[in-house]
């Protein structure tokens, strides 16, 4: 449970309809298997111990005296297990019949709660059997299953050894509801909410199911376990399909359907509770009447990961959702540009082209915007500045690229300045220190600034979002521009977006864009070995897919870096070794927290995704902050 991990489960005991002592045996077994494979909090379906379809039994007296034999059956032989379980079962007091979830662990009723929404529409009966939630139950204690127990309406189970996990219980229809229980519950502080359902199934009904549970996980910044009534229940009329669904922060994590058994991930309470920390939005009172009913404790032990992490977090895994990705990052990054364009009334736009992905990704949104002004691409001026390291591959790809793309394509090769530079300063041709790369770059952005005078235009920023991270660019040099239209777009990014243009466009286009995505990422500021790109970025700063997944986790999420790590073992497991994975997350700190201070005075740029490090937008960091709490715990692991 370390990191704020904890396994849950969403559970389908296969049942017999109105066969108590059956159902018990299922729901143990069921329980026991949870408790085996590590799940600490366990939700079970609606009414599942004498099963949601019994009708006018309900109202039989030995059907309830069933299940509550089966309650006692249940808590009985799950006395020595920590686990957390939810459950059905129809509950009498004050003459009075209610549908409730029991939340039971070691032998005891840690709250017990009635549906607060009775659907009685379409398929649906209820009212004819259960009465309505209250929210003023006088607390009396009555006996359950030969336990003292309190009827509550909203009860809330807070746990002693997972800071932050507040369990809270809704029943099925209460999601459906237009104000779900789950928003009182959340707002009293219920970190995941359990949902006890019996939803039978039709055509078209388990997308909307879905996105009611991932949605509510979203707007809630809660985990959200939905555990579904399934095989067993009565088909006179109506089929059950099992449809159990985990989902965080309105994400997916684990979905099965037409099945028994379990479904099983892990919830990350901590990364809950740094967003709602981080939003201000969620700072809504607590409801009155709000109390934590009973507290749970698990014995520590690790929380082996099964949750998808992926090595790409920027990026979509899918296919289809990948290029609508794609196309909408580009419409909005060209979108920012085209209002700058306007606003500043500028007929041009300079892009330093270099033949890297960096500044071809700038002219393809540069074009995108061009295109949306209804403007000629001619008032593009493309500029390739060659000197020391720039190699035929880049010079050309830079050259074709332009051309394809209807812009003005001119050459500057800043080789004679930066050499009489050299000799005003007193610089070694053969010292090829950070004064020799960082001149080439510096000149190359005078160039751009002077032509951009000249055309009455903007000079357009070709740096990503990686890079600022790292602090891999020069300070003053390619740093610096009019608008940085790759400033919120991780390294990882850029490469997808470019091949997606490649296979968008097609044609002489789509080969030059793929020869450049092959294309070693360099600076090009040493000179060639052999004709080849002699300087190689990763080489020097490490992985970009690594630093990558470290800022997103870092920064988006505010991750310590012994929980980033551990992620990131899991996301690159058998591609990287802990070693080197430690070693350039050490290298991301060092840099990421140094660096800043070029972070500090960027040029304007659009945000495109979730995490932006512009000083005027997300990130705000004094330029001097320390690494050393960070870089300590990457010491002790």
């Amino acid at each position: 449970m370390k990191d704020g991990f904890i396994k849950v489960a969403a559970g389908t005991p296969k049942i017999r309809v109105a066969d108590c002592d059956y159902n018990a045996g299922q729901i143990i077994a069921l329980i026991k298997e949870a408790a085996e494979r590590g799940v600490k909090v366990l939700a079970l379906p609606e009414l599942c111990i004498t099963g949601y379809t019994c009708g006018d039994l309900f109202l039989q007296p030995t059907l309830l005296d069933g299940a509550e034999r089966a309650l006692g059956r249940i808590l009985d032989e799950t006395m020595e297990l920590d686990i957390v379980t939810a459950l059905g079962l129809p509950v009498k007091y004050q003459n009075k019949l209610y549908n409730c979830a029991a939340v039971i662990q070691k032998g005891a009723v840690l709250a017990l709660t009635p549906k607060t929404n009775i659907p009685n529409y379409g398929e649906f009966y209820e009212a004819r059997w259960f009465s309505v939630s209250t929210e003023t139950f006088d607390g009396r204690e009555f006996q359950l299953a030969g336990l003292p127990v309190r009827m509550a309406a909203r009860p809330l189970v807070e746990c002693g050894t997972v800071p932050g996990l507040v369990i809270g219980v809704e029943i099925c229809e209460d999601l459906w509801a237009p104000v779900p229980p789950s928003v009182r519950l959340a707002a009293d502080g219920a970190t995941l909410i359990l949902n006890l359902s019996a939803s039978d199934e039709v055509a078209g009904k388990a997308d909307y199911r879905r996105s009611l549970v991932t949605g509510q996980s979203g707007r809630l910044c809660c985990a959200y376990v939905y555990a579904d009534a399934g095989e067993g229940e009565s088909s006179t009329d109506l089929v059950f399909a099992g449809h159990n669904i985990i989902a965080e922060n309105g994400a997916l994590l684990a979905e099965q359907r037409f099945s028994t058994g379990l479904t099983v991930s892990e919830i990350d309470v901590e990364r809950l509770v740094y967003e709602r920390r981080r939003m201000n939005t969620y700072a809504f009172p607590p409801s009155e009447g709000y109390v934590f009913w009973d507290y749970c404790k698990f014995d520590q032990e690790e929380t082996v990961l099964t949750r998808p992490v992926s090595p790409t977090p920027f990026i979509p895994a899918d296919v289809e959702h990948r290029a609508e990705r794609c196309e909408e990052i580009l419409t909005i990054a060209a979108l920012g540009l085209k209002k700058r364009l306007e606003h500043t009334n500028s007929s041009c736009a300079v892009v330093g082209l270099s033949g890297g992905l960096d500044s071809t990704l700038a002219i393809l949104i540069t074009a995108k915007a061009f295109d949306m002004l209804g403007r000629d691409r001619k008032g593009i001026l493309a500029v390739t500045m060659p000197c020391f390291g720039t190699t035929k591959r880049t010079r050309s790809n830079a050259e074709v690229l332009a051309v394809e793309l209807g812009a003005d394509f001119r050459e500057v090769n800043i080789g004679k300045a930066v050499e009489q530079h050299f000799a005003d300063i007193g610089q070694s041709m053969d010292d090829h220190s950070v004064t020799f790369e960082n001149a080439q770059a510096r000149e190359r952005t005078q160039v751009l600034m002077d032509l951009a005078n000249q055309r009455g235009g903007l000079v357009i920023g070709t740096g990503d979002l990686s890079e600022l991270a790292l602090g891999w660019a020069t300070y003053n040099g390619d740093h610096m521009s009019m608008y940085a239209v790759n400033a919120s777009i991780p390294k990882t990014l850029v490469r997808h977006l470019v091949a997606y243009e490649a296979d968008r466009l097609g044609g002489r286009i789509g080969d030059v864009l793929r020869d450049i995505l092959d294309t070693p990422v360099s600076p090009e500021l040493l000179p060639p070995k052999d004709g080849e790109i002699a300087q190689k970025t990763e080489d020097l700063v490490g992985p970009y897919e690594l630093h990558d997944f470290y800022l997103y986790y870092a920064i988006r999420w505010g991750f310590p870096p012994r929980k980033v790590l551990r992620l990131a073992i899991r996301a690159f497991d058998g591609r990287y070794d802990r070693d080197t994975l430690l070693k350039w997350l050490k290298n991301f700190y060092r840099r990421f927290f140094s660096q800043q201070f070029k972070r500090s005075c960027l040029p304007d740029g659009p945000k495109v995704g979730s995490v932006a490090l512009s000083p005027r937008g997300d990130w705000r960091m004094p330029s001097d902050a320390v690494a050393r709490l960070w870089l300590d715990e990457l010491e002790g692991l």
